[in-house]
């Protein structure tokens, strides 16, 4: 059996697509340099192959799962602004890469390639923006009545900010985001694949599916842990500003 260094970069990606997303943050574009060895792809990236053996066989060794739950709701929103991170400057810009490259040859798959080219740019302009959005205006709001319950903030400031904002609104808006991939499943039909379906689009689909669950378990945290923890919050710092009213 060939050592994996010998082996073609398509064989090694077919063995397991998460693979491709190893060798993509190394420079290697599977698509690119499908019929060279991973030697070979190494050699003209300048690449040490042994760094580039030894991070794939690190492939499925995960990040240690965190009880999100048990943590206090200043680190719950670091934890989601970290999340948030990663998918925009990793996971986004790596499946938009796979997209934009992707050459459909069988014509049953041509259609869909046209769609989510056309569509997967305007999902992720939406999403970056509900991000954004969330940071300065759910998570700002949720900050500064974290810090009003340690002393901090000033009172009428902080009644003016929870006149202006509601968190069951925030709850009810935020809803409205939690399938956003419903378009991109309808187009590649619930992500099936078959046998004969191309290496290429075999690697799209599972990034794809992986995005997804990955929003879901963002979007969970957020509904079941972040909103229920924020609105006690809420009801707390009401309690807090009626007892100073109450003694001044």
């Amino acid at each position: 059996m060939k050592t994996i260094e010998k082996r073609k970069i398509k064989d090694i990606v077919a063995d397991n697509y998460i693979y491709a997303s190893v060798l993509y943050y190394f420079g290697i574009e599977f698509y690119n340099y499908s019929n060279l060895t991973l030697e070979q792809a190494c050699q003209n990236n300048g690449l040490n192959v042994i760094s580039v053996v030894s991070s794939l066989e690190k492939k499925e060794i995960a990040e240690a799962h965190v009880d999100v739950s048990q943590l206090p709701i200043d680190l719950i929103v670091e934890y989601l602004k970290h999340t948030h991170f990663v998918f925009i400057k990793q996971k986004l810009p790596y499946v938009g890469s796979l997209i934009a490259h992707l050459k459909a040859s069988k014509s049953a798959y041509q259609s869909i390639a046209k769609d989510l080219k056309f569509v997967f740019p305007l999902f992720v302009e939406d999403f970056i923006h509900h991000i954004y959005q969330e940071e300065d205006t759910l998570f700002n709001y949720i900050a500064k009545l974290d810090a009003y319950t340690k002393g901090k903030g000033h009172l009428s400031h902080l009644y003016l900010e929870m006149e202006q904002n509601n968190l069951a609104n925030f709850a009810s808006e935020h809803e409205e985001h939690d399938d956003e991939m419903m378009g991109i499943r309808q187009i590649t039909n619930n992500y099936s694949l078959n046998e004969s379906s191309p290496l290429h689009i075999k690697v799209v689909y599972s990034e794809l599916k992986d995005l997804e669950d990955e929003l879901k378990t963002h979007a969970r945290i957020e509904n079941e842990i972040l909103f229920p923890k924020a609105l006690m919050l809420e009801k707390n710092v009401r309690m807090l500003m009626r007892e100073k009213v109450r003694y001044n």
